[in-house]
Parts: structure tokens; sequence; C-alpha cells
């Protein structure tokens, strides 16, 4: 079917469906969620076992292994990893790529299932659950103010958290800091001796007198009523007034041997915003949501909530994921306008016409808008990619409604009519169009063969630079000759096109263009000099190609290398630990004096300080240790600050370098961990063995070694120090004697010391504890410890120390493994310097480790997923050349033509690695992406060379005065279709603004590639055509040179 034919003869049916496409474009765009990044979906599942009691290593034997073992019989497994602690098992199952995470979490479930039977007694039933990457908040909020954090947490409760949950989208919130309400009973152990009493009897006597229970029916006439026996608490008064009865005899209350308090539980966590009280809201999102759009809710949600509240609270946003996705998006879709804009800019500068630039003004929106359509329909969000995407298709997408706006000038030029014109102009160049959009095109079907967190990321840039190219290529070849049959300009005496009736206007704008038509020209003449020079310099064009192409490939190692460059999300984590056993208040001082040197740092928004938590999100959430704290940095806008986030967690780095006693750990967070979860650790090193002592002294070396690496921060053993704590070893003899089981003193042990829920307390809908313990100065060291009074069946009492003894020990640790094999893994950072680089030198100096009989190191981490993403996207380079080369030989019919074409590739590589080495950037994911796409598009200009060169030779020119005459001729359109590109990009390429830095490094690799492939393209692509032409003539010559070199030595 002829579609500029269609269209120009049926002007109203094809502007019917240029409307729909729009209505239905600008739908899709409004229905289109808006993300930082795709969704990256991890094949990974997890076992979580408690098994309280039970040591590290008695968890490890007797649970773990088990689980891994029958775990292991599962297909597609890549890896198994797990986690064996005091009372608690995790194994993490991750599969291959592909998997289907449904079927696979089933047959972990059937596995387990099947050794339940044998594991210990005391082990709870096994959870399995598939790892989601949403299990990060999307926001955490800052609740202040008001007279006390009881107040505090009462508004987040009933006022914010309900409805917010209400919202949907909503998964949780949880309230960080909140103190809970307990009715505490302290007994007096030397009074509860006395009356010969235990804490397992008042227990008992608080539960048997606190009941609401029913006791069956009765009839009574017609009617049936329901007996309950009610018996509750509903006053503090009545629980300490509560009668017990003594063994000997006779009653006393409660309060005779308790002091009875409503109080809250002990605090295990202090949250602090800018110094003040604060309670931390954490907000996640049900998987399969929108980010944007759940916080979007929330924010409106949030707003209405504030009016309500009292004047004195208040609340600040500490992480607002939304916030930086949608800044990054506005970034991007500006710098794609802006890149159009440059674009019709280039080619009214070239045309100096206005209607034949408003043809081109109009089929760039349209293309944008019919690939909107197809990205709806693809399930595809607005991301960094798809959207860079389509930044990146806005250079491109223009080319082929250039080469057929061109040619049809040229049919005008010749005196045809508009409609004739149109037709037979864009019929010519139709197949050659075609042609240039596939091998566009083609390098990105092997995408397909692409698994793991490549295809995850670039499946969708792929597909949204191939919708909007064809969606192009349908517009250049229907709306373009349609607009031209109706617009098309009269041409002047001097080539410059002008509008009707318009020969004798002039404007600000005639002289500069008159100007640039000028300098056009003389290039043109200069060009076809240095054709003629080259074409009789053959040798000197190689060796200087070469010679580039040479220095090019020596700068490669100048290149940092990293996985996925580093993005200013705006924010920082600082994590702080000390010793194990440090109490809570020493820990908060601490972490202040922190807090301190941090306020005085200008790009310092806000402090969230969680002292007892890291805020670390683990498979049950955050986690308690008061030995522990966790600070969030929120800094204000990069549009407000020179410095970036990496440049102030180096300075915080620098203020707590002299702080001794606690280990440090500062992080910038980059935009690509609100996505995947903070999972691709910088350094991240597996030392692999069996005995613990040898893994420590190994990991510890490999500290040392890490640490002399320049660039390298916060480099840590996963392998913790034991906590501190106290061992009773009851001496069974001697607790016979006496009458006392071991599980009578460990009972006697918990309830002074830790204490026991009694029963529950209700009032106004709450169900508040009722906890009883020992007096807390009665049983506060470990003398107190000792003499603690137990009272035996008899009634007699007697101390802990006559019947065990209390030692001090160390505790156990966590044990890591990786499939099968204990693991230690030693982790850091990167900070002023590319992640691959450092990795590189700290192979080498791993290298050089002598390591056991039995032991290995392997690098792991982001180190690892960049050698897998970088072969794989290495392996899709390889065929995108092989399919473009196919491409073109089907349009040419030729086998050695599309041979001379790609050469051109290599000379990309030149432009792409001086590009970066300039810039300062890295190879990384997003620049060989730009490498990739390189190879379909610099042929473009050699093939638009090569035609020419061929349609001349075929109307009987020689070939260097065909060659000389389809350079300059073919320089217009060249020039036009690679600057349109070229700057189009530049917006993306400067890298300014949120989110930037993803994009700009592979706007960068195409930039620097086009730029010098095109300069070289136009020289050496001609010399090399005429090489491949007298090939056997110059082999020739240079065998007789060599056998007459030969001849005197032979004689």
């Amino acid at each position: 079917m002829n579609l500029a034919k269609f269209s120009i003869k049926r002007p109203v049916t094809t502007l019917m469906i240029i409307l729909i496409i729009i209505a239905l474009g600008g739908i899709s765009f409004a229905r289109l969620g808006i993300d930082l990044l795709p969704d990256i979906s991890l094949p990974m599942g997890v076992v979580v076992t408690q098994f309280s009691g039970a040591s590290s290593e008695e968890v490890e034997s007797m649970v773990t292994k088990p689980v891994e073992q029958t775990l292991a019989t599962l297909s597609n497994v890549k890896n198994i990893t797990s986690l064996s602690s005091e009372g608690s098992s995790m194994v993490m199952v991750e599969f291959n790529w592909g998997t289907n995470m449904d079927v696979a979490a089933e047959d972990m479930r059937e596995k387990v299932d099947m050794i339940r039977g044998f594991l210990p007694s005391g082990a709870q039933k096994p959870m399995v659950m598939k790892f989601d990457p949403t299990m990060m908040p999307i926001m955490q909020i800052a609740l202040y103010g008001g007279d006390n954090i009881v107040q505090l947490n009462d508004i987040a409760e009933d006022a914010i958290s309900n409805r917010l949950l209400r919202i949907e989208g909503v998964a949780s919130v949880d309230i960080m800091g909140a103190p809970e309400r307990e009715i505490s009973i302290e007994v007096d152990p030397d009074q509860l001796a006395y009356y010969g009493l235990s804490m397992s009897q008042i227990s008992a006597k608080l539960q048997a007198e606190n009941i609401n229970l029913p006791s069956g029916n009765v009839d009574q006439g017609n009617k049936k009523y329901i007996l309950r026996t009610e018996a509750e608490f509903k006053d503090v008064s009545e629980i300490e007034n509560l009668p017990i009865t003594l063994p000997q005899g006779g009653t006393i209350l409660l309060r005779d041997v308790a002091e009875v308090k409503d109080t809250n539980k002990d605090v295990t966590t202090i949250t602090r915003y800018n110094g003040k009280p604060c309670l931390s809201l954490s907000i996640q999102k049900q998987s399969g949501y929108n980010t944007v759009q759940v916080a979007q809710k929330v924010k409106t949600e949030l707003a209405k909530i504030k009016s309500e509240l009292p004047i004195d609270i208040g609340y600040d946003p500490i992480l607002d994921q939304s916030d930086y996705i949608q800044m990054s998006i506005n970034n991007v879709e500006s710098n794609a306008v802006m890149g159009g804009i440059i674009a019709i800019f280039v080619i009214y500068l070239f045309l100096q016409h206005f209607r034949s630039t408003l043809i081109i003004g109009i089929s760039i929106p349209v293309s944008i808008i019919a690939t909107f359509v197809l990205i709806y329909f693809s399930k595809f969000t607005l991301n960094m990619l798809s959207l860079g995407g389509l930044a990146l298709g806005v250079g491109m997408l223009v080319d082929n409604s250039i080469v057929v706006l061109d040619n049809i000038f040229a049919h005008r030029e010749k005196g045809e009519d508009p409609v004739t014109a149109a037709l037979d102009g864009t019929n010519e160049v139709a197949v050659a169009v075609t042609a240039s959009t596939l091998t566009n095109i083609a390098v990105f079907l092997p995408m397909v063969f692409v698994q793991g967190i490549t295809a995850q990321l670039f499946n969708q840039l792929a597909l949204t630079v191939t919708f909007s190219l064809l969606c192009s290529l349908a517009v250049a070849l229907t709306v373009v000759p349609l607009l031209s049959s109706r617009l098309m300009v009269e041409i002047t005496e001097d080539e410059i096109p002008v509008e009707k009736n318009a020969k004798n206007k002039t404007s600000i704008f005639s002289a500069p263009l008159r100007a640039f038509a000028r300098f056009y020209r003389r290039v043109e003449v200069r060009y076809a000099g240095l054709l003629k020079w080259a074409l009789s310099h053959r040798k000197m064009v190689v060796i200087g190609a070469v010679g580039l192409f040479v220095v090019s490939i020596a700068l490669v190692p100048f290149v940092g290398t990293e996985f996925f460059p580093r993005s200013d999300a705006g924010s920082i984590s600082i994590t702080v630990k000390l010793p194990y056993g440090t109490n809570l208040n020493k820990t908060d001082e601490f972490v202040t004096q922190i807090i301190e040197k941090i306020e005085k740092i200008p790009e310092v928004e806000g402090i969230l300080q969680t002292t007892g938590s890291t805020m670390a999100m683990s498979i049950g959430g955050a986690f308690s240790e008061s030995s522990e704290a966790g600070i969030s940095i929120k800094l204000v806008p990069l549009s407000e600050r020179e410095r970036s986030s990496e440049e102030v967690a180096e300075e915080i780095r620098n203020l707590t370098a002299d702080m001794a006693g606690a280990e440090i750990e500062v992080q910038a967070l980059s935009g690509i961990g609100f996505s995947g979860g903070n999972l691709l650790t910088p350094i991240s090193i597996k030392v692999k063995g069996d005995d613990f002592d040898k893994l420590d002294e190994i990991s510890n070396q490999v500290v040392d070694l890490v640490k002399k690496v320049p660039g390298t921060r916060d480099v840590k053993s996963s392998l913790e120090e034991g906590k501190p704590e106290l061992v009773i070893k009851v001496d069974r003899e001697k607790a016979s004697m006496y009458g006392i089981s071991s599980a009578q003193v460990a009972q006697a042990v918990n309830a002074a010391i830790s204490g026991s829920t009694a029963t529950e307390y209700k009032i106004g809908g709450e169900e508040i504890d009722v906890v009883i313990k020992a007096n807390k100065d009665l049983v506060s060291d470990i003398y107190s410890i000792e003499n603690l009074l137990i009272p035996n069946t008899s009634g007699a009492l007697i101390t802990l120390s006559d019947i065990a003894q209390v030692e001090r020990s160390v505790g156990p640790v966590t044990i890591s493994r990786e499939n099968q094999t204990r693991e230690v893994t030693v982790t850091g950072d990167v900070a002023g310097a590319a992640t691959g680089s450092v990795n590189r030198q700290i192979q080498q100096q791993l290298d050089t480790l002598k390591l056991p009989e039995g032991y290995n190191i392997e690098m792991g981490g982001e180190q690892q997923q960049m050698t897998e993403s970088f072969t794989d996207l290495g392996l899709v380079f390889i065929l995108a050349v092989v399919l473009v080369y196919m491409v073109m030989a089907s349009q040419f019919e030729s086998l050695k033509q599309p041979f001379i074409v790609m050469f051109t590739v290599p000379l990309a590589l030149i432009g792409v690695v001086f590009a970066l080495f300039i810039t300062r950037r890295t190879f990384n994911m997003t620049s060989i992406m730009g490498v990739i796409i390189l190879a379909g598009v610099v042929v473009n200009n050699a093939i638009v060379l090569l035609d020419f060169v061929n349609q001349y030779r075929a109307k009987g020119m020689s070939r260097t005065e065909a060659i000389i005459k389809a350079g300059p001729s073919r320089l217009r359109p060249i020039l036009m279709t690679t600057l349109t590109t070229i700057l189009g990009l530049v917006p993306l390429a400067l890298g300014i603004g949120e989110g930037a830095e993803l994009a700009a490094p592979m706007a960068t690799s195409i930039i620097g590639g086009l730029t010098v492939s095109t300069v070289l393209t136009l020289v050496v692509i001609p010399v090399v055509y005429t090489i491949f032409e007298d090939w056997q003539e110059i082999l020739s010559r240079y065998t007789n040179n060599w056998r007459n070199r030969r001849k005197p030595a032979d004689v």
C-alpha cells in the first residue's frame, strides 16, 4: 500500500486518523504511572524459622542446614544464602531470572512442609515469603510538638495513622518512638519471700480475678438469656487492693508486696527531629501500586489532617521518594522539550523557511503522542529510562522527516507541482528511510536474549525508542507528504526558499540567515577540496583514523567503570554502632554529639535521629538494639546547594573520624537505591570456609587490604563481636536437694528481671498489658541477681547463688552461609572514585593474599552485577552490529558495501571514549546502552553517502567524480540529521537537576560517538570505499614490492 498516495489523496481521512491518535495519546499520557525506574522484581524467596532459646550454632545445625538441603533440590535455583542467629534462622533462595515466583514460592512451601517433622520440637513453623523491594518505606514523616510524647502518640494513632491506612495503596503506617502504656506491678522479692509467695502465684491470681466468660444459657418463660460471668478490673485501684490468700492462712492485699503503677513500657527507642522529641511515621505502599500516586494521595490527606490538628503540632517529610521521582521526571521532560526546540531551530537554520520548518515541527509532537499510546498499552510507566528513550528519540525521530522533506524540496526545485513533488519525493526515499529505521531498531532486538537486572532496566528504554522510531517512520511517510503538498514553498534564484508574496519582505533574521547560507556554501566548497585531498592521500587518512582508534583504546583504562551512575537523592543515612551492651542513654549521648557537628553543615535541612534502632529494614521490620542508632539527613533541594550529597557525606565522615568508640557508617542515598532497595553494595567481598576463627583472621586481613585502596569508605566485616551476657549455670545436685528444678530457676529469674504479662486491663477500647516483675532497684546488678530469693516447694527461701553460678560470657554471633558453606562478607562504600576501578585495585590486592586450603574469596555486590551485565551488553552489541550489517546487505543487495559502512562503528567508539574521558564520566549500564544505540545510528550517514555515490556512478560518472559530487550534495541532510540528534541530546548530557545523572552518560556517549563518526565518515568512508574497490590491485602491488625486495637477498 502506498502510504504517501493515500495521505495526499485522502487528506480528511488522514487528518481524522491523526486526531484519533492525538486523542488516544492524550488519554494514555494522563493515565501513565510515574516512577523513577521500571519495577525490578527480584526472583528471591525467604524462609524464616524461629527457634527460641537456641544459640546460633544450634540454629545452624538443627534448622538452617536441613532447610538449605531440601531447598537446594528445587529447580532454577541460582544461589542459597542463610543467616543463623540466636533464636532465628533465615534462608534466602535466589532463583534464575525469568522464574515464575508464584510457582517457586509454592514449591518452597511444599519442600519445607516435607521436613517440618524433622525440625526440633521447639522450632516454630517456618514462614515462606517472596522478596519484595517495595518493603522499603515510600515516605517517612517526623511528627513533633505538643505537651508530651504521649499526646503526640494519641494524635499519630487516632488522627493520622487510621486515616492514612484507609487510602488505597497504603499497606502500613509504622509509628516509631511512641511509648506503650502498661500497668506495671513491681514486686518486692524480699516481701514476697517473707509471705511465702511466688511471682507465678501472683500472676495466676491476677488472671483468675480478671475474667469475662460466657456461662451458658437459661430459659425464663418465652425468652432465652445468655449467662456471662464478668469480673474485669475497671480501675487500677482494684488491682492494688486485690486480696491474696497466703499459704499459711490469712490474706494480704497486692499493694502490701508490690507497687502498682499506670505507666509506660521501658523506652527502647528515642526519636528526635531537629533536636525536638518526635515520632517517626514510616509509610509503606502495597505491592503493585505506583509510588508517586500513593504518595500524592498521602500528602493530600496529610494536608487535610493538618488543618484539624492543634496549632502546636507539626510534621515534616524526611524521606519522600515521590518528590525526587517527580523532580527527576520533570527534569527529563523539560530536557526532551528543549531538545525538540533545538532540533526545530537547526532545521529552520538550514531550510530558512517557516512553512518547511512547521512541517517538521508538527511531525515531532504527532510522533511522540503516538508513542504514548504504545507505551500505555505495553503497561509501562513514565520512568527515567522510558522517558530517556523518548528524549533520545526526539533527536532521532526527525531524521526520517528531514530526509523525506529534503527530497520533496529537491523535486520542487525541478519545477514539479506540490502534489507530484510530494508523491515522487516520498516514494523515492521510502525504502531507504525504512531501511535506516530498521537499522536503528535492529540494535534493540538482541535485548530479548538478555536476562537479569539489565533486561529489567533496559527493556522499556529499548521498546520506547523502537515505538518512537516506528511512529516517526509512519509520520514521515504520511503526515510529511500531506503537509508538503499543501505548504511547500517556492524557490528563488539563489536557492533560498521563501514564502509566496514574501520576496520583498525583510526581517531582523534575514541578515544572519543569509550569512549562515553563505557560510554553509563555503563549507561545502571546503569539504569538496578536503575530499579530493583525502582520495589522493589514502594512506595518511587510514593511518590517522587507525591512530585515533589506538589512542582511544589506550584511554579506556583511564575511563572508570561502575554498574549504574550515582544520582543525588538529597538524603544521607548514618548508622552508629557502639559496643554491644552499651545502654540507651550512653548511645543517645554519643549520637547527640554527632548531630551537634552535623547541624553546622549549611546544606542540611532536617535531621531525624532514632536511638535504639538502626532504621534498617529487615524481614520483620526495624529491629531494636540499645547500642545502635540511625540518623536520616534531608538536604536542601539540589538547585539550592553547590555540593552533592556525596561531598556532604564525605564532610560528615571527616567530622566524625576522630570520634572513637563507635562504628559510624555514612551513606549518601542514590536514586537507584529507592528502586532496588539498596541491594547493590559498591564493595562486597565474600570469604568462604568452615572454621570461624580462620574466617575471622582472613576477613580482618581483607578489611586491612581494602582500607589501603584509595576511595574506599566504611569498610567492615559481617562477623560481629559477640554480645556480653551473664550465664546462670544451675548445679542440678544442689537444686534437687532443695526440691527445685532448673525450669523453676529459669522461670523465677525471668519473672524477676524481664517480667511476665499476667493479664490485660481493658479501658476505652484498648487492651493494656498488666506486667509483673521485680523492683528494678532490687535486681540492678550481678550481685543482686546472685542474691535473688527463690522459694522451694516447702516455702523455704534460698538465694540463687546457693544452687547456681552466675558467669560473664560472650554471646553467639550471626552465622552466614552461601550455598551451604560458611562465609564472612567484607563490605564498604566508594567515594570520589569509580566503583569498577576501585574493585579492580581491590582484586589486585586480594590476588597477593595466600589463603589456607579450603578457603576462597569471591567478589560480589555491584562488581558481580556489573560483570554479568557488561558481558550481556557486550553480547547485545556484537549481535546488534551483525543485525545492522544484515539489514544493510538486504538494502544494498551487496555483501561488500555494508562492510564498508560498518567501519563507522569503530570510528564512533573513538568519540565515545574521548567524550567520557573529557567529561570524567564512566562506562556504566547507561553509557554502554548509548554505544549499542550508536551501532544503529552512525551507519545512517554512510548509507546516505554511498547510496548517492552508487546513483551517480549508475549515470556514467567515474568513481572519483561520483564521490566528489555525492559528498557535498548530501552534506546538508547529513549535517541536519546529525545536528538535530546531537543538539537535541545536549540538555540530557549536561546532567543538571535531580535524577539527570542517570541519563547523562548515555547522552554523552551518543553525542561523542555521533560527532566524531560524522566528521570522520565524511572523509574516511569514501577512502575506505575506494580501497575496497582497489584492494586486489593494492594487494598485487604490495606482493610485487615484497618479491622485488627479496630478490637481492636470494642472489
